[in-house]
């Protein structure tokens, strides 16, 4: 009962949604888009498409979700929405890091997206342009993506952190205590592979069409590059989302090393309890803020 309860509620909001659609106006990069991915499946073999046309979405979104963070570095007025103000980049980090992105993105991620192609044969994945999903089907199979992996990451992060385990893995990862969005991806290999799991599981389970998977990768990027950009910067679109943790959730987890373990969303943490201390820390700085205030 419980079941049919549940479908019909889907059922009902799919239609509204599709209703809405209806009305909406006409996109205007859509015939551009679709000529562009059928010239993509004219011109090129599904290996190709599925294995370096992944590497390339991975490879521009994530240094192109890079540069405004990289940026903020430069600009004065944009130092007040720094969270740690007392720890600025270094340029000497800035390349550590990024000479360890080139390895794990080419030795590591790379051998992984070369199954790419042979996951969507396995599964019979299209690659069609009819049979791409509306942009709303795919937004909730992001969605639920984001979901499942945040699930993943929380407990696997956790476990991370033990004390037997921690110096040999995670503390890589940590460091920076300021973390910059180029960290995002700053890790172990075998961290990459661990928490990197949690990624394709919402694939395994949505996927039905080629183009989720790219929708999902930019998606996981935007949201891992802000939350390590080190900026709380106001009006940022992301804050939309439900329960969405963002930058100051997850610079605090790298300031103090312990709790705020989730990557996307704050309710596992709060469900454990593992945001007391950053909770603990916000009350303390109102506080201080009122104190301030009435100083002045």
């Amino acid at each position: 009962m419980a079941t049919n309860d549940s479908i019909n509620i889907l059922n009902s909001a799919y239609l509204a949604v599709e209703y809405i659609d209806s009305f909406l106006p006409d996109n205007p990069l859509q015939q551009p888009f679709k000529n562009a991915w059928n010239y993509m499946l004219d011109n090129y073999t599904k290996f190709q498409i599925a294995t370096w046309g992944s590497l390339l979405v991975h490879e521009v979104s994530y240094f192109l979700l890079c540069v405004p963070g990289f940026v903020f570095q430069f600009i004065p007025y944009m130092q007040k929405y720094k969270i740690q103000q007392d720890k600025p980049e270094t340029w000497e980090k800035q390349w550590k890091c990024f000479k360890t992105l080139l390895f794990n993105h080419f030795f590591i991620q790379l051998p992984l997206i070369c199954g790419t192609y042979y996951f969507t044969e396995y599964f019979n994945i299209p690659y069609e342009w009819e049979e791409m999903p509306r942009w709303y089907v795919l937004l909730a199979q992001c969605f639920g993506c984001a979901v499942i992996e945040d699930a993943w990451h929380y407990f696997l992060h956790r476990l991370l952190h033990h004390k037997r385990i921690y110096k040999y893995i995670h503390k890589v990862h940590h460091e920076f205590v300021a973390p910059f969005g180029m960290q995002a991806e700053y890790a172990h290999p075998l961290e990459t592979l661990i928490l990197g799991a949690g990624f394709f599981i919402g694939i395994v389970i949505f996927c039905n069409h080629v183009i989720l998977l790219w929708a999902w990768v930019i998606c996981r990027l935007m949201e891992t590059i802000d939350v390590h950009s080190g900026y709380d910067v106001p009006l940022n679109p992301l804050h939309l989302v439900p329960f969405y943790a963002g930058a100051r959730f997850h610079d605090f987890h790298h300031m103090n090393f312990i709790g705020n373990y989730a990557s996307t969303f704050t309710w596992w943490d709060r469900i454990f309890g593992t945001d007391s201390q950053f909770i603990a820390y916000k009350e303390k700085e109102k506080k201080q803020q009122l104190m301030m205030k009435k100083a002045n």
